[in-house]
């Protein structure tokens, strides 16, 4: 069976895409989770490893992962605390794929990064293919435009998408730098096309530098020409690729209304993936680095409902209990994929390792390596 566009669609438990499905299947055997040594036998294996080993570990992992991390942060700071770590041979990268791929850039080719689950990707970098990247630059180039526009990527990206922006004489951002790199994208051409996260592109754009929504339109990769009349290309500042988070994306202006409704004088404190009506009702928004930092220097006593991972809330909540921290929703709201990196999954590629085999490595070729480093090298030359 397949849609209209041509892709395949399946009934669910009736096959499957392994293009899109790319490793689901362990290639391993994978200790039960019910295993009640699991703990002792990744502690043992981490110390046999020693100073060969490396765990990073992104905010968002479970606490059952997190608790074996060396160094815990966004992913941006993992994949630089990797870099800064050349004795390590081996950096298990507790997050997702975009994540290793960033490592794996930064790293030396004589460190493997390993990812535990191969299947723990990010839907948000999904959203932005190569080949659909390279066809929106074509359809720009036809609309005589693209001599005029800078490709800006959100470091939520994969590696082609990184090395597009690098080849293209762009940048990768993070969510903390987005306004200096969109000032750098300006200072460079008169429009910026913006990857892959729609969200952070618009609140960056229309909440600190002063755009209008206007000047922002969509481009759908599923239609037409994206969806844009020339017209529109032309008056557009920012070209927002059609892509989100499905964590941050979930929350809405209701669960603000409800949510100060429910805790009298609640601070409101979201994650700029969020949608642009919650952020407008939001009392702080910012990176993950901000949101902990916002916490750790809020007065005891004080009330917080957080628009981000559940995870991370989770553990703020247990880490500031002078403070009454709530997720910002009713709803339990999960990165799903962030979730498949789990403790059976991290035992048996520690334990792997100390057997002399390497599972699960990711590797970035040498262009596409060379190209996104471009990108991010723009980055850290931002002021």
């Amino acid at each position: 069976m397949t849609t209209q566009t041509g892709l395949p669609l399946f009934v669910l438990g009736q096959s499957a895409d392994p293009h899109s499905e790319k490793g689901v299947d362990c290639p391993g055997e994978l200790p039960p989770a019910s295993d009640p040594g699991l703990v002792e036998r990744a502690r043992k294996a981490k110390e046999a490893l020693g100073d060969r080993l490396f765990v990073l570990g992104h905010h968002y992992q479970r606490d059952e992962v997190i608790q074996f991390a060396d160094v815990t942060g966004d992913s941006f700071k993992l994949a630089q605390q990797a870099a800064a770590r050349p004795e390590a041979e081996f950096i298990v990268f507790c997050g997702v794929h975009f994540m290793a791929e960033s490592a794996d850039i930064l790293t030396h080719d004589d460190q493997k990064v390993i990812l535990p689950d191969m299947a723990a990707g990010c839907s948000m970098a999904d959203m932005a293919t190569f080949d659909q990247v390279e066809e929106c630059w074509e359809a720009l180039e036809d609309a005589g435009l693209a001599d005029q526009v800078i490709p800006v990527t959100y470091m939520n990206s994969s590696a082609d998408i990184k090395a597009f922006c690098g080849r293209n004489g762009g940048a990768v951002c993070t969510s903390s730098n987005a306004r200096r790199a969109l000032d750098w994208a300006f200072e460079q051409g008169e429009k910026v096309l913006f990857l892959p996260d729609q969200h952070l592109g618009r609140n960056t754009a229309v909440l600190e530098m002063g755009m209008s929504l206007d000047d922002c339109v969509v481009w759908n990769p599923h239609r037409p020409n994206g969806g844009l009349t020339q017209e529109q290309l032309e008056r557009a500042k920012m070209i927002l690729w059609r892509g989100h988070c499905s964590v941050h994306g979930r929350f809405t202006a209701d669960s603000v209304d409800d949510v100060r409704a429910r805790i009298p004088g609640v601070n409101v404190l979201v994650h700029p993936e969020c949608r642009h009506d919650v952020v407008l009702k939001a009392d702080y928004v910012g990176s993950t680095e901000y949101i902990i930092k916002k916490l750790e220097a809020a007065p005891a006593g004080s009330s917080w409902a957080v628009g981000t991972e559940l995870n991370l809330v989770k553990r703020l909540a247990q880490r500031f209990p002078d403070k009454n921290v709530s997720f910002l929703d009713r709803t339990v709201c999960y990165c799903s994929t962030m979730n498949r990196i789990d403790l059976p999954h991290l035992v048996w590629a520690l334990e792997s390792l100390v057997l002399g085999e390497v599972v699960n490595q990711i590797t970035v070729d040498e262009d596409t390596t060379q190209w996104a480093k471009v990108a991010l090298d723009r980055m850290l030359a931002l002021p």
